[in-house]
């Protein structure tokens, strides 16, 4: 066995075998093979999967130091134990369990991941924090100890409430619950089955989220709709305006009595904005393209009246009489609504799987330099994501990732990992042959 004083600058590299996607739903042993300079060791965890992608081939550099924490010894385990005992346990608890809000779980973390963390706090590169006051003295034999004292620890079981949270932060699903108190007036998918009530199908999520914001406000006149948001959250209205904006784009099934071929040729002051068929081409200007008639007629009267705000459509329909009003709402009741350009956001799976190309399955690295996401405290994933995010953590590789992330993503992703359960890694050291 190489003791804990050799050199860390050995060359050597990483070979993965993967059990071949046959093996679907069984459970088995992932084995990685890892071999430095003649020593060679396994890395053995058990999981439950479904099937694997391979991860990228690892080459190791002439100064890999963190590569040292593939060999600790007992003796170094055990120096890292008094050194976490009186540096550490007051924020990660001496089991490396935390029970600090924000502050994660190290048990069973990769102690090459952690060694390297643990550099970058002495350099400044993760920014100023009591970490930095931590370990800003401690030497290069005291990081590496410490790392493999946390790395030996069994990891923390996973919340049991975690996987229930992040079947419940599907965006979709989310609006689709939210906006069950929408169905009696606009209809269940939102598409209108009674005249003067609007259809919200066919719309841009900006524009209703702004609409829906109006009736809040007051800035919209309505008692009604002013009553069924008031409680409704920002974050909330998102969700309901994505459902709609991903439903199927159907006229509404209301009557539109008036001439249609009157309104047709009355609709060319509508044209520029609305569109020739009532499409419109902004986010701030609703499509009106298959809405009830009776709606459109009722908001053309408020604008004439002045009781309704926005001063383009003021100045519009204050030449319009009654009987053209009535023609414009029939005529682009008729028209065929267009579905808004709306991506449907991925599952909180399809993002896993994309986490797990480098974090392993289930969020079980390994890469003994990539961190191990499985059974980590939920907050903690939430901030750290966040952080990347805003730039607060640097990574381009995570900056890209987390740049698509919705918060809703952000919020699903970690609690999906939460409740992943920790693979228990045991490196053995077996001689050179």
């Amino acid at each position: 066995m190489s003791s804990a004083n050799d050199p860390p600058s050995r060359k050597g590299r990483v070979a993965q075998i993967w059990a071949t996607s046959w093996l679907s739903g069984l459970r088995y042993s992932l084995v990685t093979l890892v071999v430095v300079s003649g020593i060679a060791g396994l890395l053995v965890s058990e999981f439950h999967f479904r099937s694997t992608s391979a991860q990228p081939r690892i080459t190791l550099g002439d100064d890999a130091g963190e590569l040292r924490t593939l060999y600790a010894n007992a003796e170094d385990v055990a120096a890292g134990k008094r050194l976490a005992e009186s540096s550490c346990a007051g924020c990660h608890g001496i089991s490396g369990v935390s029970t600090s809000a924000g502050v994660p779980h190290l048990a069973g973390q990769r102690a090459a991941y952690l060694y390297l963390e643990l550099k970058n706090y002495q350099a400044g590169v993760r920014g100023v924090t009591a970490m930095n006051n931590a370990v800003k003295f401690l030497s290069q034999d005291a990081l590496f100890e410490v790392s493999a004292y946390f790395a030996s620890l069994a990891p923390p079981q996973p919340s049991a409430t975690n996987g229930a949270i992040a079947a419940t932060l599907d965006p979709v699903q989310v609006g689709k619950t939210a906006a069950a108190g929408c169905a009696g007036c606009h209809g269940e998918t939102g598409v209108s089955k009674t005249s003067g009530m609007p259809s919200l199908v066919g719309l841009d999520p900006k524009y209703l989220v702004a609409a829906m914001k109006a009736y809040k406000s007051g800035q919209r006149k309505n008692d009604l709709m002013k009553s069924m948001v008031a409680n409704v959250s920002d974050a909330t209205m998102d969700t309901i305006a994505l459902y709609y904006g991903l439903q199927k784009a159907e006229r509404a099934q209301t009557p539109a009595p008036g001439d249609r071929a009157a309104g047709a040729g009355a609709s060319a002051a509508c044209a520029a904005c609305h569109g020739t068929e009532g499409v419109g081409g902004s986010a701030a200007i609703p499509s009106i393209a298959g809405q009830d008639a009776q709606y459109l007629a009722v908001a053309l009267q408020a604008y004439r009246q002045r009781s309704r705000a926005e001063e383009t459509m003021k100045g519009i329909a204050a030449s319009l009489d009654d009987d053209t009003i009535k023609n414009l709402s029939a005529y682009y009741a008729a028209q065929e609504p267009k579905q808004p350009n709306v991506r449907k956001p991925l599952t909180v799976d399809e993002w896993s799987q994309r986490c797990d190309r480098c974090h392993g399955v289930n969020g079980n690295s390994t890469d003994p330099r990539l961190p191990a996401l499985a059974g980590q405290r939920l907050d903690y994933l939430e901030k750290v994501l966040h952080d990347y995010q805003t730039g607060a953590r640097k990574s381009p590789q995570m900056a890209a990732m987390s740049d698509m992330l919705t918060d809703h993503d952000i919020d699903s992703l970690a609690a999906h990992y939460a409740a992943q359960k920790a693979g228990v890694v045991v490196y053995v050291i077996v001689p050179a042959r």
